[in-house]
């Protein structure tokens, strides 16, 4: 297949419904596929995981299945996404059926930082202005009584799941690397983003684009774009 199949795993509290705009503004060539994890959209009546490793279990075969017929396929994750895309990077090392090309981390320090918001634990009224303070982002829903009361537990276990990330004990990927943040970003520096670079023997590159530590929200086909672009450059180089 000529297309690239971008898949991107979620942040915290986010459904596969947040990726659907990108179909539309992706450019041509680059497919979007979102990932359903348990606890959320058609998945909600399932429990919400609270390990990155049951989350990466939980991905593979869905990794699998989407990747089938591509020839470039790239993963892309923002906060705890980027922390179930390389440990999803990690597994498929070993599988070279599986043509990964690219890693797009966004949002988010190096796998060894120990900096993690400490909010799960927190009762939901203390919970949710931790969070909505740190990520100076407030989910649509957790101002409608019904639909909070059914994210609340699925965003406690996706930030339990961030603070209790541990990497896993594994060499470099060989991977290129890209690591994204708002310019405007108060909760990830750039220098923790590039602690990135260490996690890769092959091309890293630090990327910044307008906005906060949420600018996927308001500059959607800017982060597309920017993907498109490098995954184009990854195709050239391997020719």
């Amino acid at each position: 297949m000529n297309s690239t199949l971008l898949l991107c795993l979620p942040h915290a509290g986010a459904g596969p419904s947040f990726f659907l705009p990108w179909k539309s503004l992706a450019p041509a060539g680059l497919d979007i596929a979102p990932a359903a994890l348990p606890g959320r959209e058609e998945r909600f009546t399932e429990p919400p995981l609270d390990r990155v490793a049951q989350a990466v279990e939980d991905l593979l075969p869905w990794v699998r299945e989407q990747a089938a017929g591509y020839d470039r396929v790239a993963l892309f994750g923002h906060g705890l996404g980027a922390v179930l895309a390389f440990e999803v990077a990690g597994r498929l090392a070993g599988e070279p059926t599986i043509p990964l090309r690219g890693l797009f981390l966004s949002g988010s320090a190096g796998p060894a930082s120990r900096d993690r918001l400490d909010a799960a634990g927190l009762p939901d009224a203390e919970f949710m202005d931790r969070v909505e303070q740190a990520l100076g982002y407030r989910h649509p829903a957790l101002d409608n009584p019904v639909l909070r009361e059914r994210l609340l537990p699925t965003l406690r276990a996706d930030h339990a799941m961030h603070e209790r990330y541990r990497p896993s004990a594994r060499g470099r990927l060989r991977v290129p690397i890209t690591a994204i943040r708002g310019a405007d970003d108060q909760l990830i520096a750039a220098d923790r983003l590039a602690e990135w670079r260490d996690c890769t023997t092959g091309d890293f590159q630090l990327a910044c684009l307008p906005g906060g530590h949420m600018y996927l929200l308001d500059f959607p086909a800017a982060l597309l774009g920017l993907i498109d672009s490098r995954l184009r450059g990854a195709v050239r180089s391997v020719r």
